[in-house]
């Protein structure tokens, strides 16, 4: 390990390893509190065997200050992008150092999955070493309440809704929908969409919708919001109805499985979601997962997914180091094995997960035929984090779904 990301270094003065020590990298990202102290422990075996001081900022308001940083000169080291959309703008304009300058390819194949190398990848180059997964297309369900109603995991889109119309019939809720959080409210929705679009158009529509190869108003995605509407709209299956999915934080929306006698069955969300549970609920115990069943099956059960991904700004000995081994897999095992987390790195065993539960997520994201990326952080911002997050919003108030879409095509500048 120590080889591999100390050879990175020897654009040094002398080729020495000793000349990157006692010498500095900085990173700017989004992780902070707790996760960031996972990340710094993956770092620090980095910083013991190499000798350089990594300095890791976090901030929430990265999508701000990168931009103003990198204008004005003081751009940081490594950057731990969220999206890779915005990565992909800094590279665009020349800003940023392609990976293959100082990595082998064969190294990155051997580590990353072609999927999550062509997401890094812009104008042919690799510019993102990933680090930290999320799998979105779960269904959480508390296992014990299943048992004792006698229902089992549904394997298709069908058989989904086929329970959800037994919970009705029961006088249940099957589903527990939060769409609320603060400036970002509705994003919760478009990963609904996004879902569904994989499941009813297929990965080349959809991906042909990110790159607006096809208009937002075109009727397969309107196909999309309607699929998801047969749910959200749908009073007897949501808890508190359209309204209570529009007010209700997402962070919030799991709580309704817990307990003996749930007030929900069903709740759509990412991995991630377990860290907003209760305090002293172990996930692993109370909840259990699914993939969200396919609906075409052409398309079989396609994985979305999100992530965040390391690009470089300043070509040092040091910056490289530290990109090296970010591609090793020691930096993934070590998050891992602290919790909360899930690595795309081919070389990352099911073992080193703590429990059953993140097990299956990294066996989901390890085993799927298909994978894409979160569809609002590949479009512009404008649109991906602003109409189409807001244009959710207006469809699950009951703005006609055509309206909705005329108005987020309208915005997506050309």
């Amino acid at each position: 390990m120590a080889a591999l990301f100390l050879l990175s270094a020897c654009g040094g003065d002398d080729g020495d390893v000793n000349s990157v020590a006692d010498k500095t990298v900085t990173i700017l990202g989004v992780v902070v509190g707790e996760q960031q102290e996972k990340l710094e422990a993956a770092l620090q075996p980095f910083e013991d065997e190499t000798g350089i001081d990594v300095i890791y900022e976090g901030t929430d308001s990265f999508a701000t200050l990168l931009p103003v940083r990198v204008e004005s000169g003081d751009a940081p080291d490594i950057a731990m992008f969220p999206q890779p959309g915005l990565m992909a703008s800094f590279a665009s304009a020349g800003q940023m150092v392609p990976v293959t300058e100082f990595m082998d390819e064969a190294t990155l194949s051997a580590a990353f999955p072609e999927t999550w190398l062509s997401l890094a990848t812009v104008d042919d180059s690799l510019y993102g070493i990933w680090y930290r997964a999320s799998i979105k297309s779960l269904v959480w369900y508390n296992p014990s309440a299943f048992a004792a109603q006698g229902f089992t995991v549904p394997n298709t889109w069908d058989e989904m809704l086929a329970l959800s119309d037994e919970l009705v019939a029961l006088g249940v809720n099957p589903w527990c929908v939060g769409l609320e959080s603060g400036e970002a409210t509705g994003w919760p929705g478009t990963d609904w969409v996004e879902d569904i679009m994989l499941r009813t158009a297929g990965p080349e529509v959809y991906d042909q919708w990110i790159a607006h190869e096809i208009p937002f108003n075109d009727g397969a995605v309107q196909e999309a919001f309607e699929e998801f509407g047969n749910i959200v709209l749908n009073e007897s299956y949501v808890v508190g109805g359209a309204v209570g999915a529009i007010s209700t934080p997402f962070g919030d929306a799991p709580q309704g499985l817990l307990g003996e006698t749930p007030t929900c069955y069903l709740h759509r969300q990412a991995n991630f979601i377990a860290s907003f549970l209760p305090e002293g609920v172990n996930p692993s115990e109370a909840l259990d997962i699914f993939l969200l069943p396919g609906i075409d099956p052409a398309y079989g059960t396609p994985v979305l997914v999100a992530g965040d991904v390391f690009g470089m700004f300043n070509n040092t000995p040091e910056a490289q180091a530290l990109m090296a081994y970010l591609a090793t897999p020691t930096p993934h095992e070590i998050w891992a094995e602290l919790g909360g987390f899930l690595s795309p790195h081919k070389q990352v065993g099911l073992e080193v997960y703590p429990d059953a539960l993140s097990k299956k997520q990294a066996e989901f994201l390890s085993t799927a035929e298909t994978i894409r990326f979160d569809g609002s952080d590949m479009m512009p911002g404008a649109v991906g984090t602003g109409t189409f997050w807001s244009g959710v919003v207006d469809y699950v108030s009951g703005e006609p779904v055509e309206d909705v879409l005329d108005a987020i095509e309208a915005s997506w500048s050309e």
